[in-house]
C-alpha cells in the first residue's frame, strides 16, 4: 500500500521551485494560482532568498503550491494511494489532493492561514527548536518544565519545542536527558501552540467560504493519527490544527497499521521520508526534490499502488 505525504514549513529552500517551472504547463499553472491569491509564487520559489521565504505568509502558500504542482506532474490519481497525510501546513496539500478542497480554495485558505499565523507570531517573539534523541516522555516533561510546548511529536527520536525565544534559549542551555542536540528551526513563530489562538478565529471565518467534499482516499490527521472520512471534519481539524500539536508519530503508526509498503513525499521532499526511514524501517520511499525524482516515484507507485 502506497502513502502520499506532504511536508510542512521549514522544508523550503531558495530556488527550489526553479526546475519544476520548466515542465510543460507548470509556469502558467503557478501564474494562475499567483493571480488568485495575490502572491507571486514563481518569484518566491525561484528568486527570493532564505529570509524572504522564511516569512510565514509566503512560506505556507509556496509549500502548498509546490506540493500540488509536483503531485500534478506525478500524474497519479488519489485512488492509487491507500492513504494521504501532510505535516502541519502540508495537511492542506493533502486535503486538496484527496479531493476535500479545490486547488484554488486550498491556496486561498493557506494564504489566509499564513497571514493570520504571521500576525499572531508578531505579538511576541517566538520560535521552534527540534530536540533530537531522548525518550519522548522524558523530553516532553523537560519541555513543559521550561514552559515550552511539544508542538510536533514527530517520532524517530524528534520532538519540536515551541515557545518564546527566552524559553528556547533556556532549552539550548539545558537539553533534556538523553537528547543528542537541539536545533533551531527556520520558522517565524511558535506554531501549534496557544500563541496561535488568534489565527484559529480567522480560519474559522475563512472555512465558511470553502466548497468542501469528502476525501476520496483515507486522510490521516495530524491531530491524533486517525483517518477522517468527512470533508467537514477534515476542515474543522485544519482550523484547530494551528494551535494544537502535530502528532506525526501517530500518523506513521497509522501508516504501519494500514499496511504501508511505499511512501512518496511531495516537493520539497526529504523531511518526512527521512523520518519514515527511521520509524518505518524497510519501507521504500521517494522524496520529490526535483523533477528528476518523478521517474523513481512512478516506478515505486507501479510496484506498490493500491
Amino acid at each position: 500500500m502506497l502513502v502520499l505525504v506532504a511536508p510542512g514549513q521549514g522544508a523550503q529552500t531558495p530556488g527550489f521551485l526553479t526546475p519544476w517551472l520548466e515542465l510543460p504547463g507548470a509556469r502558467d499553472r503557478v501564474a494562475a494560482w499567483s493571480d488568485a491569491i495575490g502572491l507571486d509564487l514563481a518569484h518566491y520559489g525561484t528568486q527570493a532568498d532564505a529570509d524572504e521565504i522564511r516569512d510565514t505568509a509566503v512560506a505556507q502558500p509556496l509549500l502548498v503550491a509546490a506540493g500540488l504542482l509536483s503531485a500534478s506532474q506525478l500524474g497519479l490519481a488519489p485512488t492509487a494511494f491507500g492513504a494521504v497525510a501532510g505535516h502541519s501546513v502540508g495537511e492542506i496539500t493533502a486535503a486538496a489532493f484527496a479531493g476535500v478542497l479545490g486547488e484554488t480554495d486550498a491556496l486561498s485558505f493557506v494564504r489566509t492561514r499564513g497571514k493570520a499565523m504571521a500576525e499572531a507570531a508578531a505579538v511576541t517573539p517566538t520560535g521552534m527548536s527540534a530536540v533530537l534523541g531522548g525518550e519522548p516522555d522524558v523530553v516532553v516533561a523537560h519541555l513543559e518544565k521550561l514552559g515550552l510546548t511539544p508542538a510536533n511529536i514527530n517520532g524517530a527520536g524528534q520532538t519540536v519545542a515551541a515557545g518564546t525565544m527566552e524559553q528556547l534559549a533556556a532549552l539550548a542551555e539545558d537539553k533534556p536527558e538523553g537528547s543528542v542536540k537541539v536545533v533551531a528551526l527556520k520558522v517565524a513563530g511558535a506554531f501549534h501552540t496557544h500563541h496561535m489562538a488568534p489565527a484559529v478565529d480567522v480560519l474559522e471565518g475563512a472555512a465558511k467560504a470553502l466548497t468542501v467534499a469528502d476525501p476520496v482516499v483515507a486522510y490521516v490527521s495530524n491531530k491524533d493519527g486517525r483517518t477522517v472520512s468527512t470533508g467537514a471534519e477534515v476542515v474543522a481539524r485544519l482550523v484547530g490544527q494551528v494551535a494544537n500539536p502535530v502528532r506525526w508519530d501517530l500518523c506513521m503508526e497509522t501508516f504501519a497499521e494500514l499496511g504501508v509498503t511505499g511512501i512518496i513525499e511531495l516537493c520539497p521532499g526529504g523531511t518526512l521520508t527521512n523520518l519514515a526511514k527511521r520509524a518505518l524501517k524497510g519501507v521504500p520511499s521517494v522524496a520529490l526534490k526535483t523533477p528528476e525524482d518523478l521517474d523513481k516515484a512512478k516506478a515505486l507507485a507501479a510496484e506498490h499502488s493500491a
